[in-house]
């Protein structure tokens, strides 16, 4: 064989081996699937003693829908009253089954929150976290109601827990919570707040929320199962209050994460997460809550529940 037939039998192993390399990182990183489950609601219904604040979450998934569409997210969405309970765990259910390993995947919840008293004593103050589906009541009503319509921290993480697993170490999670389980209905004019400052309790327990001042909260990491980063809108203790930006209201967190987001890349390079904390912590009218970041990166020492 020539010299010249062994060089170009060598410049083609090189250029397959170059090859080969090039498909496993697409495959692993530029060629992952990017899925998103958004629920976002704003009419509750009105029923008295029942009656949950306006509140303007759909108003979130409008904008967030946009803007992961452009970095290539298929879109679930729930909004209203589509978000019922049943169809928030059959969708969750659902989109669990059609995550791959490698997946990126977000998350995104912009509704009432609300601490529900804690029956099987895995909460060391007493009280499980939730969201308020469309169809969850504030209060007990017996024989009626009882909770079955909250979707808790527990149920949550569950949920979180299975997509973590199906999407393995080669993918991603973000979960984002606009609600809180402080605060109450609007106070004064255009002032609207997420969450209540009433736990839902069926013994007539007293909420007192815990006082956790850390903005940064690890998360326990698992063998086998992707990082995972979530965000949320204020500590525990905290409300939640909505902002108003060119005549329309929106959940700060969803608000500056939208904005961050059309600039950067929704990725596991949580940098991006950090801009959305400047900029919420840049604006006067949220002076009065602080957002959590929940990472494997933190360098604090709780893990959720």
């Amino acid at each position: 064989m020539s010299f010249n037939n062994v060089r170009a039998s060598f410049t083609f192993v090189k250029r397959l081996m170059f090859c080969q390399m090039a498909l496993i990182f697409c495959s692993s990183i530029y060629c992952q699937t990017k899925r998103a489950f958004l629920i976002g609601i704003s009419e509750y219904p009105h029923k008295s003693e029942e009656r949950w604040g306006i509140i303007h979450g759909a108003n979130d998934i409008d904008i967030l829908t946009g803007t992961l569409k452009k970095q290539g997210f298929k879109i679930t969405k729930l909004t209203n009253r589509s978000a019922t309970a049943s169809n928030i765990r059959k969708g969750l259910n659902s989109f669990i089954s059609s995550c791959k390993a490698g997946d990126m995947v977000y998350l995104h919840f912009s509704c009432h929150g609300q601490p529900v008293e804690d029956l099987d004593g895995d909460e060391a103050d007493g009280w499980d976290e939730s969201i308020i589906p469309y169809d969850a009541l504030k209060k007990p009503i017996p024989g009626k109601y009882e909770g079955k319509n909250h979707i808790l921290d527990d149920e949550l993480n569950v949920f979180f827990g299975k997509i973590r697993q199906k999407v393995g170490v080669s993918g991603f999670v973000c979960v984002v919570i606009d609600a809180c389980h402080s605060g109450g209905m609007d106070r004064g004019d255009e002032v609207f707040l997420r969450g209540t400052d009433s736990g839902f309790s069926l013994s007539n327990k007293r909420y007192v929320p815990r006082m956790d001042t850390r903005s940064n909260i690890p998360v326990k990491p698992v063998k086998g199962w992707s990082d995972v980063c979530m965000l949320e809108a204020c500590r525990a203790y905290q409300s939640n209050y909505e902002i108003k930006q060119n005549g329309t209201f929106y959940g700060p967190l969803s608000f500056y994460i939208n904005q961050v987001l059309q600039q950067h890349q929704l990725s596991s390079d949580i940098d991006w997460t950090e801009k959305v904390k400047k900029q919420m912590a840049d604006n006067p009218r949220l002076a009065k809550q602080n957002m959590v970041i929940q990472t494997e990166e933190c360098c604090c020492c709780l893990v959720p529940s």
